[in-house]
């Protein structure tokens, strides 16, 4: 019977990606569907940073997550300690797991088992990454009193990678810029802000606007991950409220006190800064990938052909496949596509269409 169910979830999960939703909408939907067979007191979905397995936004189901335990769950989500985190999860052959099948020893050093949702009076979770072509996209949070089943971690497994292309699509959206000027915030050892700049509260509006806590949830992922991270820095691509993009870069500060201090930066992501991120959306290959940047950078079908060594006939073939993924029908279309916020796309666009052969 789940079969029958998997083959119609992933049917009107297929027709939800051709709808042309955002990520919050698009989850709102999946969320309300995927319902009907699992049913969870408590969901939150989130979309991940494909490069970095970050959360860049989060959706909740009818339930909600209570706003004081946001900041806990970033923390277990990034501090390495944590079973299935999401990063784990899409290592896996199959990026679903439930809570109950974890040793005895695990479920008793869980801080999101034990601090998050057992005060809430929740025993069991099931969470799953949206993963297709290597990248995850996607995850989900469910939890609830009674055990997940057999049936619904394999109904979950089953309609998993439609998700994964639905919110893939999802990404190639954008919205509006937000503030203009870089915002730094100081964060002390104890996780506490010790200063920021005046352009900080700025960002913190943006980021409040999509939930209430939500710069707090973040500002504490992005320091956990720097602090864990060999190198010290840790970045994050977060979505804003009207689909936009948000680049956080966190980098703990070295002193001879002893202090750790991490400081954070919130500024919006440039085209470049994305670029990684669109070529995966639509699913471009590595060479697609190399002609991209050269049709970026402003040079001819035959500069092209000779700085990657292929023909020129092979560049307008790459270029042709290029243009169907991204719905894009001439090079100037391309670029704005790509790179919708860069001062060289407009540049580039100014000049006027150009086609694959030029």
């Amino acid at each position: 019977m789940w079969e029958g169910r998997a083959h119609s979830a992933r049917r009107d999960i297929a027709a939800l990606a051709t709808a042309g939703l955002g990520i919050t909408e698009l989850h709102t939907a999946a969320i309300e569907l995927m319902g009907r067979v699992v049913a969870a007191e408590l969901s939150c979905w989130a979309s991940l940073d494909p490069d970095t397995t970050v959360i860049s936004s989060m959706t909740s189901g009818a339930g909600r997550i209570p706003q004081q335990y946001e900041p806990l769950l970033a923390t277990y989500e990034y501090n390495g300690t944590e079973p299935h985190s999401f990063a784990e999860l899409g290592q896996r052959p199959v990026p679903v797991a439930r809570s109950s099948d974890l040793p005895h020893r695990d479920i008793v050093r869980s801080g999101r088992v034990n601090e998050v949702w057992r005060p809430l009076g929740l025993a069991h979770e099931l969470r799953a990454v949206f993963r297709v072509d290597g990248a995850c996209w996607g995850a989900a949070g469910m939890v609830r009193s009674g055990a997940f089943s057999d049936r619904e971690v394999e109904f979950v497994a089953a309609v998993a990678p439609a998700l994964a292309t639905a919110t893939r699509v999802a990404a190639r959206s954008g919205g509006r810029r937000g503030p203009g000027e870089p915002g730094i915030v100081v964060v002390g050892q104890d996780g506490k802000p010790r200063a920021a700049t005046a352009a900080a509260h700025s960002w913190r509006g943006e980021l409040e606007e999509i939930t209430p806590g939500r710069f707090t949830v973040m500002l504490r992922a992005v320091v956990v991950g720097a602090r864990t991270a060999a190198s010290g820095t840790f970045r994050a691509r977060v979505r804003d409220a009207a689909g936009g993009w948000i680049l956080l870069e966190a980098s703990r500060l070295i002193s001879g006190e002893g202090d750790d201090e991490t400081v954070v930066t919130f500024k919006r992501a440039s085209g470049t800064e994305l670029l990684g991120l669109l070529f995966a959306a639509y699913a471009l290959t590595t060479r697609e990938r190399d002609v991209c940047r050269e049709v970026i950078a402003g040079r001819s079908t035959a500069d092209i052909a000779t700085g990657l060594g292929i023909s020129a006939h092979t560049v307008q073939d790459h270029l042709k496949s290029i243009f169907g993924k991204v719905d894009a029908r001439s090079r100037g279309e391309l670029v704005a596509r790509l790179q919708p916020e860069d001062h060289t796309v407009r540049r580039i666009v100014s000049r006027g269409p150009r086609s694959a052969a030029d």
